[in-house]
């Protein structure tokens, strides 16, 4: 079963970070942390195959620290996750993490249950010795069938060893409660178990104080907003290039573009075309010397050709602002271009970072 369970789990991203989330046989919807989408409505959901889909969160616990993300275009994606509610966990059993350590590639961390049922802050949830690392909150825990014991949600920090999980009963208390509308985002109430949909400090049934969070969004910064602005010109959707604090990634054809803040000083867009080929290396060096692509910068490092653009954040807000967008739009285009050059031209292969490169060579 575990063969097949990478297309059930997925990479959740936002402004703020990087987690992750999965499906369960039977329903539409991504099971996650709050933590992982505190401070948004709208995530990017990346699937093992690095395809982005726009994901929209319609239920928050913030309290039990579970949340639920729709995407409409993952809605009919089969998982092989199984939940039982009459399985028993053991202690000592095999566990397995299911999720995207430090948002890298999907990964599978093998541990053991330390224990079932340990009491933490007023309530049980499951305590094992598999590493849990950043980008694992939200990823399933899973026995060697698949089932699904637990939701990855934390360790003690600076403790190795000791990571913990929401036991499978309280997520299926939660299945139970929810009733499905992806039209509204609902925030439950773990007192009273009363879903609020609009922004209330204190919840209109039992007068339980509701977590601020749970309806605000984080702020972007001025670095942010000029960037995703930029995006809009390309009628790309920023939410989907987001992979944490000002920083994005996307893909424009096949090549990957990174843009980020450098040491507070520069702004970084840069792209990894193409490998350098084995042989008949003369022309394309001398292509890439006397044949720079201003304002952008053509270069070679670790046997790959980088296009790449830079300029110091004080710019971005000085009467050079419209023109930097507008390069930033032209980057984008130019990298798309300029990766089939090279592989026609002068028979590179494409950078290993390009989109699902062993099958578009």
């Amino acid at each position: 079963m575990l063969k097949n369970i990478e297309k059930s789990v997925f990479k959740i991203i936002t402004a703020d970070g990087v987690g992750s989330g999965f499906k369960i046989q039977g329903y539409d919807f991504i099971i996650t942390n709050f933590h992982v989408i505190e401070g948004c409505i709208e995530v990017a959901v990346e699937t093992s195959t690095q395809d982005k889909y726009l994901g929209k969160v319609v239920m928050a616990n913030p309290e039990l620290d579970i949340a639920f993300v729709y995407a409409s275009e993952l809605k009919d994606e089969k998982s092989c996750i199984i939940l039982d509610k009459h399985i028993e966990v053991q202690t000592t059993q095999k566990i397995y993490i299911c999720s995207f350590p430090f948002g890298m590639p999907f990964t599978i961390t093998e541990g053991i249950v330390s224990n079932p049922k340990q009491l933490i802050s007023n309530r049980y949830i499951l305590q094992t010795d598999a590493a849990v690392n950043p980008g694992n909150s939200g990823g399933a825990m899973v026995n060697e069938d698949g089932v699904l014991l637990a939701v990855t949600a934390s360790k003690f920090t600076n403790a190795d060893n000791v990571g913990f999980g929401i036991r499978h009963i309280d997520l299926i208390k939660e299945l139970e409660d929810y009733q499905v509308d992806y039209d509204i985002y609902k925030v439950k109430c773990h007192s009273c178990d009363n879903y609020i949909s609009q922004k209330i400090s204190f919840c209109d049934s039992c007068g339980n104080e509701i977590k601020k969070s749970a309806f605000e969004k984080s702020d972007l910064s001025s670095l942010a907003i000029f960037i995703e602005e930029s995006l809009k010109l390309l009628d790309i959707n920023p939410v989907l290039c987001r992979e944490g604090r000002d920083y994005w990634s996307f893909y424009q054809g096949r090549a990957l573009i990174r843009i980020f803040d450098s040491n507070s000083d520069y702004l970084i867009a840069t792209s990894p075309l193409n490998e350098l080929p084995k042989s008949n290396l003369k022309d394309l060096l001398y292509f890439i010397n006397t044949n720079q692509v201003s304002p952008f910068y053509l270069g070679i490092k670790d046997n790959k050709i980088y296009l790449s653009y830079r300029i110091h954040l004080s710019d971005m807000f000085s009467s050079q602002k419209e023109n930097i967008q507008n390069n930033l739009k032209d980057f984008i285009l130019k990298v798309d271009e300029l990766d089939d050059f090279f592989h026609t031209k002068f028979n590179c292969n494409f950078a290993i970072e390009s989109k699902n490169m062993n099958t578009l060579m």
